[in-house]
């Protein structure tokens, strides 16, 4: 289950850095003290997902957490993102990996 986890957050960041998402500098340190889901008024999807969830979920794996068994992200990913062209390629692992978790 780790290891499918692991596997599904390493197939997004290739995505997203084939698909030119992927950022070289974080943004600004106020960004990170947003209380809104997803950090709506501070990042772009594209920023939270590489700044706040990958790593997020990396942690839960490194401590030996619980994995969350509930979320859903591509929805929010789907319409933030709607006017980008390779929207399903990005999805596709986002998708696989929320599977993954709803069926532990």
């Amino acid at each position: 289950m780790r290891d499918q986890t692991k596997f599904h957050l390493e197939q997004l960041r290739q995505t997203m850095q084939r698909l030119n998402l992927w950022q070289t500098v974080p943004p600004a340190q106020e960004a990170f003290l947003s209380q809104e889901p997803f950090f709506l008024d501070t990042m772009e999807p594209e920023e939270w997902l590489q700044w706040v969830f990958i790593p997020r979920m990396h942690a839960l794996l490194d401590n030996h957490s619980p994995l969350p068994n509930k979320i859903a992200i591509s929805p929010y990913v789907e319409e933030a993102l709607k006017e980008f062209d390779d929207l399903e390629q990005l999805l596709k692992p986002l998708v696989a990996l929320e599977e993954l978790l709803q069926n532990q």
